[in-house]
């Protein structure tokens, strides 16, 4: 005999009978068998729906159904949450890059590709599209870098017009060039202390004077490690605010700078090797391959040199001060969710760094 399914109504209904039929005296197995049912059915009946109206109760079901909806939105979430964490450690900018990174969250967490793709933007189709590289690529690429080694400062589209006139069919998009990872940096940073950068940056006094600065950040965190202003820099000074540095936060594990005399010094190349830092010389007239020291410097110069005038040096000095901590501690930077790169101070390092004699 096929079970028969009640609905909300009929099961109230059937207890208010059974309400009826123990009040003129019956028993409750004369009950249960006169409604047609089991003694486990009319007991789970009881325990669910005893005492209750009909509309209290198709509340009580209404409500139970919200929370398995809330419950399955929670549920993802909490996924959607755990596949953008796997995501945090880099930009997902391009199709190839979020194609790799699915493929990867689809191993690791188990999730199909659909919820992947929706989660990250990515167009299913895109998804299964293999990429094909044109013929000429090999030979465009390198059209490319010859154009960037002799016109540094030239972008992308002054690029793609010098192309045309060579005899190139392209647009504007192929006439951009990017490394494997995504990026023009040949090493990019992955965790506090990776990857140091400094640079010089040029102004003048009131009276003409000039005031010379070294500028020194951890390219992971953003934060600004030091500004050192002088009249004048040489490799000693650059050794010694380095060494401060250092003392400081940890020695870092790579250090980035152009080939700039004060930083190809013999003596400074022999401590880094000395304290295990491995310096990272760009290819010459390439400034953007030391791409996060060249944007600080121009917010530096932007946000202060351009806006002030320098009565004297000790004046620059102390001003010049003030800008790096609100820099570090107060000023939001778009590339860390709009977060300041150092919030609150950070302790010194215990590691030991040999002296500078």
């Amino acid at each position: 005999m096929p079970r028969k399914r009640y609905s909300t109504e009929d099961i109230i209904r059937k207890l208010r009978e059974a309400d009826v039929m123990l009040g003129q005296g019956r028993t409750v197995a004369e009950v249960i068998r006169q409604l047609g049912v089991t003694s486990v059915t009319y007991y789970r009946w009881r325990k669910e729906y005893g005492g209750l109206k009909v509309d209290q109760a198709r509340r009580l079901k209404d409500l139970e159904k919200e929370n398995v909806r809330l419950k399955r939105l929670l549920a993802d979430a909490e996924l959607d949450k755990a596949i953008l964490k796997e995501a945090a450690f880099g930009k997902l900018l391009s199709p190839s890059r979020r194609r790799k990174f699915i493929d990867h969250i689809t191993g690791k967490l188990g999730v199909s590709q659909r919820r992947a793709c929706r989660s990250v933007g990515q167009v299913r189709s895109t998804q299964w599209r293999k990429l094909k590289l044109a013929d000429d690529e090999p030979a465009l690429t390198a059209a490319i870098i010859e154009l960037a080694k002799r016109y540094g400062r030239y972008g992308y589209r002054r690029i793609t017009a010098l192309l045309r006139s060579q005899g190139w069919h392209v647009n504007h998009k192929r006439g951009r060039l990017w490394l494997g990872n995504g990026s023009c940096m040949r090493l990019r940073p992955e965790h506090r202390n990776h990857v140091w950068a400094y640079d010089f940056v040029s102004d003048r006094t009131h009276d003409g004077k000039v005031i010379k600065m070294l500028t020194l950040i951890d390219e992971y965190s953003r934060e600004c490690l030091a500004i050192e202003v002088q009249r004048q820099l040489r490799s000693e000074h650059v050794l010694h605010v380095v060494a401060d540095a250092m003392m400081k936060y940890g020695p870092p594990e790579h250090i980035r700078s152009d080939n700039g005399s004060e930083f190809i010094a013999n003596a400074l190349r022999e401590w880094f090797e000395c304290v295990g830092v491995k310096t990272l010389f760009i290819e010459p007239g390439s400034p953007w391959e030391n791409g996060y020291n060249e944007s600080f410097n121009g917010k530096l110069r932007d946000e202060l040199l351009n806006g002030e005038i320098f009565y004297s040096l000790k004046e620059a000095q102390i001003l010049i001060e003030a800008w790096r901590k609100e820099y570090n501690t107060i000023r939001p930077h778009s590339s860390l969710g709009y977060r300041p790169p150092a919030p609150e101070a950070r302790q010194a390092f215990p590691k030991h760094v040999p002296e500078v004699t």
